[in-house]
């Protein structure tokens, strides 16, 4: 079995026909074929349904699928990795983080990164905790910024506790602050109140609604279903008060009332977490010890 072949036989899987696929991974379309059918030979099972006009995966295409595209994802890791021996001149660093975490934390770090080593490629991939865990566990991350506890915890992830941030309200300056304008307020004064809420999938939502009921109350939303910035501006606007991460709201400046949360307050914990059967490759571990030392 052959990386060449694995390819191949990814690209006929996702665009379910040979000669689009060919010309995806640029190469005559017979090579292609004549790839795909060594490569059943190989596993002794046919991988595609071939009808005219219709290609479809067989039972074994479909269990061959994930592990293909893991190992070759793990085959452009190791290619990244021997090219970025040479100083961290070269390579990339494929990091996932939530909306927030993108909004508060990151862009000061990745300066601090990007100054020490230009050459070196970011790609973020912004998503919630979930959907980073699944593109972790397939490969597709080296590092990724969650929200502790996981949503589905898995022994094939290790996490690295990074922070603890509290969580504070932001509101319009011209609105009253709910609870009567105490220095801090308490989540059982934001029942009744107008609130702007995250999309469905949103850590930020889920804890914030978790809170509101152990108080008794059912938040009420004005406004709902936006992701970060959009949440701000719903909140500069006059349309409600949200409950955000203290370093978003810092880092929002103008056009915003920050009021903290009464004791015990509101907190969410950060972590880096990877593969635990694959190391990050070079680049990525120097960005994970600029994080744990921030």
């Amino acid at each position: 079995m052959q990386l060449q072949q694995l390819q191949y036989f990814v690209a006929v899987a996702e665009t379910r026909h040979f000669t689009r696929a060919a010309e995806a991974v640029h190469v005559a379309q017979p090579s292609l074929s004549q790839q795909i059918r060594s490569l059943e030979r190989e596993l002794g099972a046919d991988l595609f349904l071939r009808a005219r006009g219709n290609i479809t995966l067989t039972d074994a295409g479909e269990a061959l699928l994930p592990l293909a595209r893991r190992i070759l994802a793990d085959a452009e890791t190791a290619r990244f990795e021997v090219q970025e021996l040479v100083q961290l001149r070269g390579g990339r660093i494929r990091l996932g983080a939530t909306p927030s975490v993108c909004t508060g934390l990151l862009p000061d770090v990745l300066r601090a990164f990007h100054d020490r080593y230009p050459g070196i490629r970011l790609l973020i991939e912004e998503s919630g905790s979930h959907d980073l865990v699944r593109q972790l566990a397939r490969g597709a991350l080296d590092l990724a910024l969650v929200v502790l506890p996981l949503p589905t915890p898995s022994p094939a992830l290790t996490t690295v506790e990074l922070l603890r941030e509290d969580l504070v309200l932001v509101s319009s300056p011209e609105a009253p602050v709910p609870g009567g304008g105490r220095p801090a307020v308490r989540v059982a004064d934001l029942e009744g109140e107008r609130l702007v809420m995250f999309r469905h999938g949103y850590d930020l939502r889920e804890l914030t609604v978790a809170a509101c009921r152990a108080e008794g109350f059912e938040p009420d939303f004005t406004v709902e279903g936006g992701e970060m910035d959009a949440v701000l501006g719903f909140v500069r606007a006059g349309l409600g008060v949200a409950v955000v991460p203290r370093m978003v709201a810092t880092r929002a400046g103008r056009g915003l009332r920050v009021t903290p949360l009464a004791g015990p307050g509101l907190f969410r914990t950060i972590a880096l977490a990877h593969r635990s059967d694959v190391a990050p490759p070079r680049a990525a571990r120097e960005l994970q010890r600029m994080l744990l030392e921030r």
